[in-house]
């Protein structure tokens, strides 16, 4: 009996896929569940499995589009298990030849042994017939777009064309998460099997207070109203080999520092191994991107839409600042907030940083609520 392969369900709004890559070939014999074949979607990578036993037919081509239902292949069931390779026995070592018995080599070569002669070498082509490439040309490769590649290039692009885009900055003191996180890292890990206190969850708490004081960067523009949220659902853009992805911590409004650094931990790791489930990656409200970690001091972050607000973090460098009328040393933050005009007004928005300011440069506030 031939059992058919077929495009699962892939997710919310998705309706096609590409065949990224065969991991067995037509004619191998495959396990039930076996892990088969990789579909690109616009989102994210997905495993299909073998549905049963047998030998694999019919195989989709890769770079295929291919629909959900659609066929992707075929297992013969009837087919049998190739049998397991029996050891082989090692040969026993010829004994060792001695000196009388060692033939002596002959001076003269025998017909028989004489080795053939080489085959010609291929004449080269004339340059007259050779095609003609500029010298750019000659060094130029091209690639087809992936389907992520070409989902991430659409989604910027309409965001440009749809929302009214303004980012407004302001810098960060960074000295008191600094030493806060000095000083408790240690403990933080032990106490919470191995979680690493890092920066980021300083902000995503700051972004959760703030977006409580001006929900409007919270919310939404829908038709003609105004989705406003009590929760928030924010993503953490995450930079792998394949493009940027932006996994969401859903109600991370609820969430402890503990919670949020494991979270996030965990998503950083399965976004760069495709790991990540299509519904971790929906339902955003809010998004965080951190250039700092590739040494970017500067930029101005593209909204994710339909959100009305994207967080820039950048590298932290020491700086000289003036304190209490005199020049002193702090390690600097430039932050950047996008936000959507047609719904954040100015006011709004730079208020909204300069909480995340005062939230992060006194982090008290975010263990008092305050």
């Amino acid at each position: 009996m031939t059992v058919e392969i077929r495009v699962p369900a892939l997710g919310e709004s998705l309706t096609t896929a590409t065949v990224a890559r065969w991991l067995k070939n037509s004619g191998d014999y495959v396990q039930h569940d076996e892990i088969i074949v990789e579909l690109e979607t616009d989102k994210v990578s997905v495993e299909v499995t073998a549905p049963s036993a047998g030998r694999l037919e019919d195989c989709v081509a890769v770079g295929t589009e291919v629909e959900i239902g659609g066929l992707l292949g075929a297992v013969d069931e009837t087919a049998e298990a190739p049998a397991a390779s029996e050891p082989v026995a090692a040969e026993p070592a010829p004994a060792p030849k001695t000196a009388a018995s060692e033939p002596v080599a002959s001076t003269v070569a025998s017909p028989a042994r004489v080795t053939p002669p080489a085959p010609e070498a291929p004449k080269p082509v004339s340059a007259a017939s050779a095609p003609k490439l500029s010298s750019h040309e000659a060094r130029e490769r091209r690639v087809p777009m992936s389907r992520l590649r070409q989902t991430i290039a659409r989604n910027l692009k309409a965001a440009q064309n749809t929302a009214a885009i303004l980012t407004t900055f302001n810098e960060i003191d960074m000295s008191a998460a600094k030493a806060l996180r000095a000083e408790y890292k240690d403990e933080f890990e032990k106490k919470h099997d191995g979680a690493r206190l890092g920066f980021m969850s300083f902000f995503a708490r700051a972004v959760v207070g703030a977006l409580k004081d001006y929900p409007a960067i919270n919310a939404q523009i829908e038709g003609d109203e105004i989705v406003y949220r009590d929760f928030v659902n924010l993503g953490i853009a995450v930079g792998t080999e394949r493009g940027l992805v932006v996994p969401v911590l859903h109600d991370a409004d609820q969430m402890s520092f503990a919670e949020l650094e494991r979270r996030i931990a965990d998503y950083g790791k399965r976004a760069r191994t495709g790991g990540l489930k299509l519904e971790e990656l929906s339902h955003g409200t809010f998004s965080i991107t951190n250039g700092g970690i590739f040494g970017s001091l500067l930029s101005t972050p593209i909204l994710n839409t339909p959100q009305s607000g994207i967080l820039g973090m950048h590298a932290i460098q020491d700086r000289p600042v003036v304190r209490d009328g005199q020049i002193v040393i702090r390690p600097m933050m430039y932050v950047a907030l996008s936000y959507d005009h047609r719904i954040v007004d100015g006011r709004e928005a730079v208020s909204f940083l300069v909480r995340i300011k005062q939230l992060v440069e006194d982090p008290r506030r975010l263990l008092l609520d305050l």
